[in-house]
């Protein structure tokens, strides 16, 4: 059983809490993913015969958990992928990283080149052919130890953007397999959180706001403090999805 929180429904949207180590969408490996299992409970919970349209507007990198919409009808999916690519559409990211000597404050531009073999992400120079600008704002929110606790905001959705750039300057996320392997070995989650979206409604034109739910745990629970603050934001029930 594959527990999937779902924060809001109606009949244009579905706001859920990804759980971490999910897939978004379904890939060559055949695990489970967020779109097949919420399709299934969509079709269990509603007696929906035949197939379910859900609409997939943005993805998660499997290891990452957090504030995630999909769109049940193609109208809404149109239109909140037009904020999307009108950057209308504000994703805001917590994650811890290794080290406590960053900037209090700081806006990241890197030119990124994705390598579809390896599925790694790289920066590189600007004029490198098929690269893409990707910047990111980020504030340190604390600092324990030897890491720093951040809250991010993208301006350009690029693969895998905010595990490259820290990685870039030296300070790679909190359990990244990928980027931060000097620093991580691969019994450590990555510490890094979809928090919050906004975006307008699709068809009700108002602006709304979702925030994710971080379990006080390992390492999350280095900034206890942070967390407890954000303990009322939580998931109003629960959907159950068999994988």
């Amino acid at each position: 059983m594959i527990k999937i929180p779902i924060i809001f429904e109606d009949n244009h949207l579905l706001v859920i809490n990804k759980p971490p180590n999910i897939l978004s969408q379904g890939d060559k490996t055949g695990d489970a993913d967020i779109l097949s299992l919420l399709k299934q409970d969509l079709k269990k919970r509603y007696n929906k015969l035949g197939n379910v349209y859900l609409g997939l507007i943005h993805r998660l990198d499997r290891p990452v958990g957090g504030v995630m919409v999909l769109a049940k009808t193609s109208k809404a999916a149109s239109r909140l992928s037009n904020q999307i690519r009108n950057r209308e559409f504000q994703k805001t990211y917590i994650a811890i990283v290794h080290g406590n000597t960053l900037k209090s404050k700081d806006i990241l531009t890197h030119y990124l080149l994705k390598d579809k073999k390896t599925n790694t992400v790289s920066a590189v120079s600007k004029s490198v052919r098929q690269a893409k600008e990707a910047i990111l704002e980020y504030e340190v929110i604390d600092k324990k130890q030897d890491f720093s606790l951040v809250k991010i905001n993208l301006h350009t959705g690029r693969p895998h953007q905010i595990r490259v750039q820290f990685a870039t300057i030296g300070y790679p996320l909190y359990g990244d397999q990928k980027y931060g392997v000097k620093n991580n070995n691969r019994r450590k989650q990555i510490a890094l959180n979809s928090y919050k979206i906004t975006f307008r409604h699709p068809t009700l034109k108002e602006v709304i706001t979702f925030t994710s739910y971080i379990e006080n745990q390992h390492p999350w629970d280095k900034f206890s403090n942070f967390l407890n603050i954000n303990q009322d934001v939580f998931h109003n029930y629960d959907s159950t999805a068999k994988s």
